[in-house]
This record gives C-alpha cells, structure tokens and sequence, in this order.
C-alpha cells in the first residue's frame, strides 16, 4: 500500500518518495512490526489457550499453564504488515493467506490437544504445494547450486515437488524445534533475516548477481521486505519468550515460521540454502522426524542413543541449562550459516 501512495501521490509530494525504497520499507516495517507486536502481544494473551505440558518433554511441566500460540497474533501482525508494506500485485501477497492457513492449522493443533500426526502431515503438504505454485507457477525454473558453473532449468513437473517436499520439510523441522524458552524463536528469525539479506542484496541485485554467475530473482527485495516483517514481529515475541518465559509461539507461531523459511529458500532458487541457513534447525529437529521414520517403516534402530528434538538430549544427558541451549545453538547456527553462505556463493 504504501508503494502505492507513492505511486499515485509521492510525484506531486516529495517525501513519500521513500514507499519507492524497499530498504526503507524493509527497515520501517521491521521497526513497526516489532513495536506493535510488543505492545499488543501482553494484551491479548489471556484471550489465548494456555499449555498442558508435553508428554516426554524434558522440564515440560516448567511451561504448564502459560499462555500459548502466541502466533496467532505476530503471524497476524505480520499478515497486517505485508498489506501495508508490500507493492500491490506482488506474487509475495499470494502467500500471505497460505501464512494465516498455517497459523490456523497450528492454533487449532494447539487447542485440541493434537491433530494425528498423519493429519498434519496432510495439511502441511497441502499448503507445500500450495506454495510451490504460487512461487513457481507452472513454467520452467532457473536454480543453481554450489559447485556448479551453470544455471539449471527444471519443468515444472520436477520443480514443483522439489520445492513442495523443502517447504514440507521446512515447516516439520521448524516445528520440532521448539520447546526451549527463546531458541525456536531465535535460530528462525537468524535464518529467516539472513535469507531477506541474501534475497536483497545478492540474488535480488542484478549487478552482484551476474558478478557471481547466479540467477537473479527480480522479485528479491520484495521477498526480503517479507523477511524482516516477520523478523520485526519475532523480535517483539522474543522480549517476553526470553528465559524464564512469559508466553509460547506454539504451533501457531513455528509452523508459519518454517512455512516462511520454506518460500524464502525457495525464492533463492538454491534448493541447498534449507541446509546452509537452517543446519541447526535441521540438526535439532528434522534429524528426529527421520528417526521416527526409519524405525517405524523399516523396524530400524536410527541413532538410538540419541534423544530429540537434539535440545532435550543437551538437556537431559548433557546437563545444559536452558540458557546454554540457547547461546551454544545460537553459536552454532551464526557460524556454520556464515560459513555455508560464503562458500555456496563463491564456489560457482
């Protein structure tokens, strides 16, 4: 909307010739969402269901009785957001009721006590490839990958699975790693501005791109615009998530999370950018859906010793704290996703 005000207004008034920056509108709408999410979120969630405790999870009794699903209202803020900050006719708003999809499915998960785990996976292949075919649609595909010189073009039948099975698995891995009081909300958000900077500065830049023979995405600055909304919005979660907790995302915050990581490492083009920005939601989450996988298929015993989410095992066999949890994936997950990054675009 405001790209529109520009539009029709900021020729004849000088000023609102900002709303034509997308670093302006990033870095305002950011600072909006993150003010507005920390004013309203203490308001509203008493209105929220609050926790029951999970079975199995390490000091999940710590968390009874908190309010719960608070992304019910930062996916809402950010929703909100996208319409006011985003251009009209963007393909980036076609996503926006794919979010609030997400969020519902995750809110209604948490009430209820649980959808069955088949049900869920359903639904979120349902929104997957919902994903998939706005941000691809149905024509050929440019992606590239590290160590390799070319660009590859995918019809849409291989491209569109692709990118389904990444945002499903996206979403899933995200999902699983919450549970520890500022982590899920803290490597999310990590991962998801580092996508936004990657999206704005490089695969979105015509100029940086061609210097580093890959694809340009002319759509990037308005999918990082997208990005540092939803960074605005976790950051004002966080102020009250922080250790001891005040209230939790639930499944209402993490699943649009991961739906969102999903659509911006697909919008990279770079199918591998899942691994480079998010190993350590991968490492602490999707590692155990692969576990329940391969013992309940196939009657195999998968990293046994092992317990997951990977912070419960920290946390149980190891001794750690919640908040050395919190620092050392932290850690982990800045310097290992410095590291991918740097290497995926240099090695070409």
């Amino acid at each position: 909307m405001l790209n529109w005000l520009h539009l029709v207004i900021g020729r004849a008034w000088g000023p609102l010739r900002l709303f034509d920056s997308f670093f302006f509108l990033a870095a305002i709408g950011f600072a909006t969402c993150a003010l507005v999410t920390w004013t309203i979120l203490p308001r509203l969630w008493g209105l929220l269901p609050t926790d029951r405790g999970r079975a199995f999870a390490v000091n999940a009794e710590a968390s009874v009785g908190k309010p719960l699903s608070a992304g019910v209202i930062f996916v809402s803020v950010f929703c909100v957001a996208c319409l006011i900050f985003l251009p009209f006719g963007s393909r980036c708003l076609l996503t926006v009721p794919l979010m609030l999809a997400a969020m519902a499915v995750g809110y209604f998960d948490d009430r209820r006590g649980g959808f069955s785990e088949y049900e869920l996976a359903v639904m979120d292949l349902a929104i997957a490839l919902c994903a998939s075919l706005v941000i691809y649609g149905f024509s050929p595909t440019t992606i590239w990958l590290p160590g390799w010189k070319g660009a590859i073009t995918l019809a849409p039948w291989l491209a569109i699975p692709i990118a389904t099975a990444l945002i499903w698995l996206s979403i899933n891995a995200t999902n699983c790693s919450d549970g520890v009081d500022g982590v899920s909300g803290s490597l999310t958000a990590t991962a998801i501005m580092i996508l936004g900077g990657l999206l704005y500065a490089v695969i979105g830049n015509e100029v940086v791109a061609r210097h580093l023979n890959i694809p340009v995405n002319r759509d990037g600055a308005t999918w990082a615009i997208m990005a540092f909304l939803m960074v605005g919005c976790v950051a004002g979660y966080l102020w009250y998530n922080a250790a001891p907790s005040q209230v939790l995302m639930g499944d209402a915050g993490s699943r649009p999370l991961g739906l969102l990581i999903g659509m911006l490492v697909v919008a990279t083009n770079n199918p591998l950018f899942l691994l480079l920005v998010g190993s350590v939601i991968l490492l602490n989450g999707a590692t155990g859906l692969v576990k329940v996988a391969v013992k309940r298929f196939f009657g195999l015993s998968f990293l046994a010793g092992i317990r997951f989410p990977l912070h419960d095992h920290c946390r149980r066999e190891l001794g750690w704290s919640n908040t050395q949890v919190l620092v050392r994936f932290m850690l982990l997950h800045l310097g290992v996703s410095a590291l991918l990054v740097i290497l995926a675009l240099k090695v070409r």
